[in-house]
């Protein structure tokens, strides 16, 4: 079946991959609990992707500056495809989503949030990250109803096997090296740690979309053997640590996306609708 005819199985299957200016040129809608949860995803790609953009420039290396521009590349793709196909739904772009929305507005959750501290430590949160979305986007393009989500999460979980392998490379890089490398690996997990639970807590929303989404809670047996055989391999340990408070989903965040917002949204807001 030709690009022009929208069918979800035929495109995923021959590697295409739907785009923002085609979920609008198809004038696709996302029914409102579909948009919801796409607006939650889309965050979190959106707001990783600032995160680890803050590291070109500034990586321990040329490669790995290239590389982690590149996650962060991927990430905004996926935000852009998420909030576009959302938007739908209320009749705002993915423009609007990104740029022009409150912080208490925002869905994304907190260990996405988190500062970069060390590269350790940016590792540590990528790791737990991409454990989840590949577990997460699999799941959702094999199993959801929606065409349109089935189809973009097709091409998120390609990328995202990736930067789980990319992540699961420099936890063994690390880990097993010198024990300064591993100390500040194992320093960055357990900052990260206290956030993980709120990867797999479950919403109403998902009560409605059953079929649709993926129940998160249905996620954490896999998720988590991930980590534990790659922390295992890599001589890291699980932290034993008391889990955090969170409310990402509900608009409830800490106090470091507030900065990462104004910074992102600055231009923007100052030059409403401006092209160049």
């Amino acid at each position: 079946m030709s690009a022009q005819g929208f069918d979800s199985a035929t495109l995923i299957s021959a590697g295409y991959a739907l785009t923002s200016e085609e979920i609008q040129q198809k004038g696709l809608k996302a029914p409102e609990d579909a948009a919801q949860y796409a607006l939650r995803l889309g965050d979190d790609a959106l707001i990783l992707s600032q995160r680890l953009a803050w590291w070109i420039s500034r990586a321990p290396e040329l490669e790995e500056d290239i590389a982690l521009g590149n996650v962060a590349l991927d990430l905004l793709g996926h935000a852009r495809v998420l909030l576009t196909y959302a938007g739908s739904a209320w009749g705002k772009t993915e423009d609007d989503l990104a740029y022009f929305r409150e912080e208490e507005e925002f869905r994304c959750i907190h260990l996405v949030q988190m500062p970069n501290g060390d590269f350790g430590q940016t590792i540590a949160r990528q790791l737990l990250f991409s454990a989840y979305a590949y577990e997460l986007y699999s799941r959702l393009a094999a199993e959801s109803s929606d065409e349109t989500l089935a189809a973009i999460a097709g091409k998120v979980a390609k990328e995202v096997e990736y930067h789980l392998d990319h992540a699961e490379q420099w936890f063994l890089r690390l880990g097993i090296g010198t024990e300064e490398a591993n100390r500040r690996l194992q320093a960055g997990l357990d900052y990260m740690w206290p956030y993980v639970e709120e990867l797999f807590e479950d919403e109403e929303l998902h009560d409605r979309l059953e079929g649709v989404a993926v129940r998160p809670s249905s996620l954490r047996e896999n998720v988590m053997r991930t980590i534990e055989d790659i922390c295992e391999r890599s001589g890291i340990t699980i932290p034993d640590v008391p889990q955090a408070v969170c409310g990402g989903r509900r608009g409830e965040h800490r106090e470091y996306l507030g900065p990462t917002l104004a910074e992102m949204q600055e231009l923007a807001r100052k030059h409403p609708g401006v092209t160049w």
